[in-house]
């Protein structure tokens, strides 16, 4: 069983508790939250809570989730932009809008489903039943470059370059802001944040992350770059570009206006280097930014 602290803000005041933990805890339903303040898996202010208690703001919340049930991903018929595939290795351009792998609120449809149909059972067991072949990952509104395992050698050889940094991944983004310096490095640790689990932050004692940027072109009030990462956080671009007052277009979880004509953040894989794990060969990969980008880059530059 795995427990959460939490503690509740001032401005989750008047919030019902199950309500507050659907939105803390990342893939709680709020009748499953209804479920362990039942079960008296919930403490509040260190007692066990009424179903329908009220929030009065700054609560410590102490909430006990039960190991998830085993499963299997399924194979289905999704179709796939592959960029590279041989016996060992196959990189996918992932569209916005597909999860990587199944996982509460997504049990399928994710870029795992499709692989499985696509490959058959020559997909590495390393990451488990739920994420086969699965070496990285990118947010499920970022597009681009994501490179999977077809076997365990593969995987583990493909993992040790992503520890190494030798395997490289560069993004672009367009982000609110106009950068003052042509480039730079964003050295900043993350870990989960402390009060909403569905967002990162920067937080000492996190685990550290490095990020360097580019411009590659200003515009009225955005910027458009390239970032290379060094490691590879969770949500890291979107955290350190908001850290330093650049959130990315779009991406309203960490600060930035809403954009109706961007499904989330404006964030794409668009290369990819590694060494070939069976034959040691260093590979680049490319591949074309998503029409909504496109699209937004040619509205900013007519905006001047």
């Amino acid at each position: 069983m795995e427990t959460l602290r939490l503690t509740a803000a001032s401005e989750d005041a008047g919030l019902r508790l199950d309500a507050y933990l659907a939105q803390a805890v990342e893939g709680l339903t709020r009748s499953a939250a209804q479920r362990l303040i039942a079960e008296g898996q919930v403490l509040c202010g260190g007692v066990v809570p009424a179903k329908s208690a009220r929030l009065a703001g700054g609560e410590e919340i102490q909430v006990t989730l039960p190991e998830p049930e085993p499963a299997e991903a399924v194979p289905q018929a999704i179709p796939l932009d592959v960029v590279y595939e041989d016996e060992d290795v196959i990189v996918v351009n992932k569209p916005v809008g597909m999860v990587v792998h199944p996982a509460p609120g997504h049990p399928d449809g994710t870029l795992v489903n499709a692989l499985l149909f696509h490959c058959g059972a020559s997909l590495s067991g390393v990451g488990g039943a739920l994420r086969p072949g699965i070496v990285h990952r990118i947010d499920r509104d970022t597009s681009g470059l994501i490179i999977a395992a077809k076997n365990d050698a593969a995987h583990l050889a493909l993992s040790a370059q992503l520890q190494d940094h030798s395997l490289c991944r560069t993004y672009e983004a367009v982000a609110q802001g106009r950068f003052r310096e042509d480039r730079g490095t964003v050295d900043a640790p993350i870990a989960r944040h402390p009060t909403d689990r569905k967002r990162m932050a920067i937080v000492e004692g996190g685990r550290r992350a490095v990020t360097h940027w580019e411009v590659l072109g200003r515009y009225s009030g955005y910027t458009h770059i390239r970032c290379r990462l060094e490691t590879g956080r969770t949500h890291q671009i979107r955290v350190h570009m908001a850290s330093i007052g650049h959130p990315l277009y779009g991406d309203t979880v960490y600060g930035a206006k809403p954009a109706a004509d961007m499904p989330g953040q404006c964030l794409h894989a668009a290369a990819l280097t590694f060494r070939h794990p069976r034959t040691g060969e260093e590979i680049t990969l490319t591949c074309p930014l998503p029409q909504s980008f496109q699209q937004l880059l040619g509205k900013l530059r007519r905006m001047g």
